[in-house]
């Protein structure tokens, strides 16, 4: 005898900020559907519970990175990561999410069948290696899109000989002790100037090692707006009205960085320099080669890193390695740089989906094959939804509207009888890559990431404006979907 598998209306594939948003839309949205949430580790909160490096923070204010439906509270609109872990956390427990949530369960691989209109999933026990299948009438991958088991490390010449400890943020040991010690931070992005006035604080002196400058930008860590609407208008009216003030701000200044780049740099240039001391290098340091947002802006709460340089803690050297020495490392230019610790704050890996296998009738999916539709879909692949946010905005904005688009989505296979959609994409439309982003991590996955199109549907929109019109209000269905049903299918192979 046979036992039948489990069956799930929809599977959510990651409990952090995204996997919770979808599970808190769909109990909202749908409450009569069966979900499960499946997530690799054991523990909810994504890149927030998995990231433990000193000082870590959002790079976007809680008001937008916050869910819309879930006021933000703290005084502090750029927040700690054990501050937004408690808001996720406390999210799950009002929504009654910890009973869809099951921990250790890694999807390695799901296989489509058109004639079921299901997937057919394998999933496997992170933690005693037990494999188990179930079947699911969508997948939905909110497992954002880097590699949780593995950040990037380029390859340093000498590694081997360097005499003190290497680390890597992604995996930050617990025991580092770095009071008193040399510590070089390799890297310019958000991690790094997070890392820098942190590790300052209690380390002998911290140098942050940079090959190319990002653009620096102190933003205040309390939004004192935000204080006065709250105070005036209550809590949640507040909390919608700083989301909507914040939202306009953004988007102004990425306008503004995109029209006016020579302008742009002028002023971030002029607050660095005001920030920085006196005689303080300003081009060797904080001058990128590129135009403000060509790659995400790095902010830094009260100008936390132009602090520690100003009293001495920390400080900045551009350059290229060499090589790792037995005390340090030695740069083209032939300096060196002494060091106890070095910490590689140098990136991601880009992984799509937690890097399930996915097959459609038997065919594997090709993702560099896929156009993305509405920034929730690939072509030709039935009933799969994904999660990716802005990379010029808060990430949880565009999350929202997902949900609210796949929850429509759905209402409207409930009440025409169909169980599966796709979208097909004209063989003939020009595509690009997904992400118009200069990020190394990025660019180093374009050829194995999906495509986007021209215009909408088929344009990864990175403007919440647009998204919100055509995912909130506008029509769910287009010339672009198709619709099938198990009995339709089933007379078709008969």
């Amino acid at each position: 005898m046979t036992t039948a598998l489990e069956h799930v209306d929809v599977l959510i594939v990651g409990a952090g900020i995204s996997g919770i948003g979808a599970g808190r839309y769909l109990r909202t949205e749908h409450p009569s559907k069966s979900v499960v949430i499946l997530e690799a580790r054991g523990a909810s909160g994504g890149t927030w519970d998995l990231f433990r490096y000193p000082g870590i923070r959002s790079d976007s204010d809680l008001h937008t990175f916050g869910y819309e439906f879930k006021p933000w509270r703290d005084k502090e609109s750029i927040a700690s990561a054990d501050r937004i872990l408690a808001y996720l956390r406390e999210t799950v427990a009002e929504n009654d999410l910890d009973s869809k949530i099951r921990y250790h369960h890694k999807v390695l691989a799901a296989a489509w069948s058109t004639e079921d209109a299901r997937w057919l999933v394998d999933v496997e026990r992170t933690d005693t290696g037990e494999r188990s299948r179930l079947t699911a009438g969508w997948l939905f991958a909110a497992g954002g899109y880097y590699n949780y088991d593995e950040g990037f490390t380029p390859h340093f010449e000498g590694r081997d000989r360097f005499a003190g400890r290497i680390v890597h943020p992604q995996h930050w040991p617990e025991d580092l002790d770095y009071a008193g010690k040399r510590v070089v931070v390799i890297g310019s992005g958000a991690t790094a100037v997070t890392l820098v006035p942190a590790m300052a604080a209690t380390a002998g002196h911290v140098t942050m090692l940079q090959r190319t400058p990002s653009y620096i930008v102190p933003v205040p860590k309390e939004d004192k707006v935000a204080a006065l609407l709250t105070r005036v208008f209550g809590p949640e009216r507040g909390y919608a009205l700083t989301r909507r003030k914040n939202i306009v701000q953004a988007r102004a200044i990425w306008r503004f960085c995109q029209r006016f780049p020579s302008a742009a740099r002028k002023i971030i240039r002029a607050l660095n320099a005001k920030l920085l001391p006196e005689g303080f290098p300003v081009d060797e340091h904080f001058n990128p080669p590129y135009d403000p947002w060509d790659q995400r802006l790095c902010a830094v709460p009260d100008g936390d890193l132009f602090r520690a340089i100003r009293k001495g803690d920390a400080s900045v050297i551009t350059g290229r390695i060499e090589t790792f020495t037995e005390t340090g490392i030695l740069l083209e230019n032939g300096e060196e740089v002494e060091a106890d610790i070095i910490v590689t704050a140098t990136g991601l890996n880009i992984q799509l989906f937690g890097g399930i296998e996915l097959t459609v009738d038997d065919r594997p999916v090709s993702y560099p094959d896929t156009v993305v539709y509405r920034g929730m879909m690939l072509s030709g692949v039935p009933n799969f939804a994904i999660a990716i946010g802005y990379t010029n905005s808060s990430w949880t904005l565009k999350i929202g509207l997902l949900c609210e688009y796949f929850c429509r989505l759905l209402h409207h296979l409930d009440h025409t009888g169909q169980d599966a959609v796709w979208a097909v994409a004209d063989p003939d439309l020009p595509t690009r890559p997904l992400l118009d982003f200069g990020a190394g991590y990025v660019q180093r996955a374009l050829a194995r990431l999906p495509k986007q199109g021209p215009a909408a549907p088929w344009l990864m929109a990175m403007d919440y404006n647009d998204d919100r019109k055509q995912m909130r209000h506008g029509d769910v269905v287009d010339e672009h979907l198709r619709f099938s049903s198990r009995v339709s299918a089933r007379a078709v192979s008969a």
